[in-house]
C-alpha cells in the first residue's frame, strides 16, 4: 500500500468521481474577480461586469494552502495555452467595483 492517501496501488493517483448539476455544465461568465482575505481563508467573487452594471455569478471561499495549489494550475495552464496560441496580453484593468448586500459598500 502507498503511504500517499491519495494514491493508491502502483502509485497512481486514486480517480474520485465529481457529480455536476444540470445547471453548473454551462458555466457562468465572469471577466472580473475581487480577492479578499482572513488569516484562515480566502474568499473569490467572481462577477460579470457591463456598462450597465455587475452581477456577482459565484462566490468560491478556500485555504490559503488550496490557494496555492490553484495559482499553480492555473499558471500551468496559461502557460500551456502560450505554448499552443501565443502569448495573453492583458487588457486595461476594469473600474473599481462595490459588492452591495453584505452589509458594506466598500470597494473590495
Amino acid at each position: 500500500m502507498s503511504a500517499d492517501p491519495k494514491q493508491g496501488q502502483g502509485g497512481h493517483r486514486k480517480q474520485i468521481p465529481i457529480k455536476i448539476d444540470e445547471q453548473m455544465l454551462g458555466g457562468v461568465y465572469a471577466n472580473l474577480l475581487l480577492v479578499r482575505h482572513t488569516r484562515e481563508e480566502f474568499i473569490l467573487d467572481f462577477v460579470g461586469l457591463f456598462p450597465e452594471g455587475g452581477k456577482l455569478n459565484a462566490r468560491v471561499i478556500t485555504s490559503p494552502s488550496h490557494l496555492k495549489r490553484i495559482m499553480r494550475a492555473l499558471q500551468d495552464n496559461v502557460s500551456k495555452y502560450e505554448a499552443s496560441f501565443g502569448k495573453v496580453v492583458e487588457s486595461e484593468e476594469p473600474p473599481k467595483a462595490i459588492i452591495l448586500g453584505e452589509g458594506s459598500d466598500k470597494p473590495n
